[in-house]
């Protein structure tokens, strides 16, 4: 059976046909499967189901409605009728001008003796050379900040507060692109002092790519280093 990870990939070819089912199935035994239907010409169905070994492990249910200005979407996760539990989520983004959009998300859960709702309002203002977020809820905060300065250069900081936790973390990450070399930089530093950094390699004519990849964590304790080959 395919992989779950083709139908991300048709997706974004726009060659899917529906319905579409996609799954695979691993050694073990367990299934990981997804169904999409398009109900109409801007309703959209899909279900996702994962099982480990004899057991359901994920059952989940999403609608998305796509206006001319506007996206809605609902996601039903783990509905159990006679337990009593089931995780609600619920999406909404307004496109209020050409540039700045401002929606929210409602998750809603309830198991036996629990029961809650969390809001969060969004925002997202796009400009021809950078992109700004930020999300507000009962936890915290989040913002972002992404800028395009040139066609070789792209930077980017997070920072992200919670108020339950009462910690703020904050992220720095840039993109070099070195075209007439064919090579790709990136990197990424975080107030923990985790450090990652890729570099990337093209070949041509050749179809190939050779990716580098570099992470440390925290004080240094951990350190990671990949290579791939990648032709085609």
């Amino acid at each position: 059976m395919g992989s779950p990870l083709a139908l991300e990939s048709l997706l974004a070819q726009g060659s899917l046909v529906f319905p579409t089912l996609l799954g695979d199935v691993d050694s073990a035994g367990s299934l990981n499967a997804q169904a999409l239907h398009l109900l109409g010409e801007r309703l959209r169905a899909k279900a996702v189901f994962q099982t480990h070994q004899d057991k359901f492990v994920t059952w989940q249910f999403d609608g998305e409605y796509r206006g001319d200005d506007c996206t809605a979407t609902l996601t039903l996760g783990n509905p159990d009728l006679l337990g009593g539990s089931v995780i609600v989520v619920a999406h909404f983004l307004q496109s209020v001008t050409a540039r700045l959009v401002l929606g929210g998300e409602l998750v809603y859960h309830r198991r036996p003796g629990e029961e809650g709702a969390i809001l969060t309002l969004a925002g997202k203002y796009s400009a021809p050379n950078w992109v700004s977020t930020l999300n507000l809820g009962y936890g915290g905060a989040h913002a972002s900040y992404y800028h395009r300065a040139n066609e070789q250069v792209q930077v980017g900081v997070e920072l992200e507060a919670n108020t339950r936790l009462q910690e703020t973390t904050f992220a720095f990450g840039y993109q070099l692109n070195l075209p007439r070399a064919n090579v790709v930089f990136r990197g990424l530093l975080d107030s923990n002092w985790s450090v990652g950094g890729s570099w990337r390699r093209s070949c041509p004519p050749c179809p190939s790519r050779w990716p580098w990849g570099l992470s440390s964590t925290t004080g240094g304790n951990r350190f990671h280093c990949g290579f791939s080959v990648t032709v085609g």
